[in-house]
């Protein structure tokens, strides 16, 4: 038999309207999971624990991200595999990071959720969550991934794309993990593989990252400002890691990179990669020390950089580190 524990965090799949108005509140989930049959079978025990404190995804911090991490690692000898409940608008992030967090993951730990309410008539929570227990028992599954839809993602390599259709998720540089129909299709070839046997999480996240996104005529006060904020900052530059080439611009990210600040350069664009070398503007981001995140997502190049920003290591490592593909997030 396999046992499978259900972390709740809180978000949509928990929620029921409130009687005294249309708004959405936390239900005890402990009554919920107790009106689906089919979570019980002779093959797989299913147990569940909640945070401390359930919250609305939008609220999600370092500090849960720990909380949930440390669940999994005081319950990973007892259990063959993990769901995560959680709020679909920070799943991308949490997702993310906590692939990072969790190094020598040999277990399936699977995030999923839902666009309705799992009481609600045309809920889309029962199947995510049913199907999520029976991925999560597959042993071969040695990642941190997203199911949602019918389709089982890497969790570093999505982001949510829909918040009016089931489906809400892609994984635009990565291929899914898995499809879901009448059978379970896996497409195994691109598992991670983990060497590991012993579990080891990391904690130490800081959140002194910036991002900013680009735009036409950006303001230099703008750009100087959040500059002046972290030592950590995300550009979404444009195409293939284009940006303005205006000498003011170029001289906030040389004077930043002076002042040993790691910047790395993401794309707005969904599909496809950074490449710095590739028209003159994104040249000149390389020459002055930007980093390209190649195809890495925005979700996972700002927990990789919280990730790597808690390590006691130089800024040189930080940077060889962010460039190397760890937990498959990266192209390299």
């Amino acid at each position: 038999m396999k046992h499978i524990l259900i972390i709740y965090t809180g978000g949509t799949i928990g929620m029921q309207k409130s009687r005294h108005s249309n708004a959405l509140a936390a239900v005890d989930f402990k009554s919920l999971t107790s009106s689906i049959p089919q979570l019980k079978s002779s093959d797989i025990n299913v147990e569940h624990i909640s945070l401390k404190n359930v919250i609305d995804s939008s609220n999600m911090t370092i500090e849960y991200w720990v909380e949930i991490a440390q669940l999994i690692e005081s319950n990973y000898n007892d259990f063959d595999g993990f769901v995560i409940l959680h709020g679909s608008d920070t799943m991308a992030y949490s997702a993310s990071a906590l692939s990072f967090m969790l190094e020598g993951l040999s277990k399936p730990v699977i995030f999923t959720g839902s666009q309705i309410p799992i009481g609600a008539r045309r809920t889309d929570a029962k199947e995510n969550l049913i199907t999520s227990i029976e991925i999560s028992a597959n042993k071969d599954i040695q990642e941190v991934c997203v199911y949602f839809e019918d389709k089982l993602y890497r969790g570093n390599r999505t982001v949510k794309i829909n918040s009016q259709q089931f489906e809400a998720f892609s994984s635009p540089n990565y291929p899914i993990l898995a499809e879901v129909g009448v059978n379970i299709k896996y497409n195994s070839s691109y598992f991670l593989r983990s060497n590991s046997k012993k579990l080891k999480v990391n904690t130490s996240l800081t959140n002194d990252v910036c991002l900013i996104k680009l735009f036409p005529s950006i303001k230099k006060e703008v750009i100087s400002s959040m500059i002046n904020t972290s030592k950590n900052i995300v550009i979404e530059s444009f195409g293939s890691g284009n940006a303005s080439d205006q000498s003011w611009f170029l001289d906030e990210l040389s004077n930043a990179v002076n002042e040993e600040k790691l910047i790395v350069n993401c794309s707005q664009c969904l599909v496809g990669n950074v490449k710095q070398g590739e028209y003159e503007t994104g040249s000149k981001l390389e020459k002055i020390g930007v980093i390209s995140a190649g195809d890495m997502t925005t979700e996972a190049a700002i927990t990789k950089l919280m990730f790597l920003s808690g390590k006691d290591i130089s800024l040189n490592d930080k940077k060889n580190l962010f460039k190397k593909n760890i937990r498959g997030e990266i192209t390299e």
